[in-house]
């Protein structure tokens, strides 16, 4: 029995960096969150008749470069397109991605989704 655990116990630590790849931004069930970074906390979240608005943020030891280069090849891929760095838009949605004072190699990322 307890080669059995051990084994469940090694094979949920090899599956959760793959089962990480698989988050999403807080409120934005169709935003994937970069691989690399972690939610900070709970998104705010507003639903009101022009559309949601939505305001998360992560944070990862991964440069600015590759997670707008993340974010331009992704969301393009899901049907988003760019409006210049860090913008975006879909289907009356605007998408702005911030990158607020970063400190000790950690950047901060900022997602804030609105009606267009």
């Amino acid at each position: 029995m307890r080669a059995f655990f051990a084994a469940a116990i090694l094979l949920l630590g090899l599956l959760a960096p793959a089962m990480a790849q698989d988050a999403y931004v807080g409120g934005v069930d169709d935003l994937p969150l970069m691989p690399g970074l972690s939610a900070d906390g709970d998104a705010t979240v507003f639903d009101a008749p022009s559309g949601r608005v939505v305001d998360a943020t992560a944070q990862g030891r991964v440069s600015r470069a590759d997670i707008l280069a993340f974010y331009t090849r992704t969301l393009a891929e899901l049907g988003w397109r760019g409006e210049g760095e860090g913008r975006f838009a879909r289907e009356g949605e605007k998408l702005t991605i911030e990158f607020p004072a970063a400190a000790g190699g950690i950047t901060r990322v900022r997602f804030f989704l609105r009606p267009e």
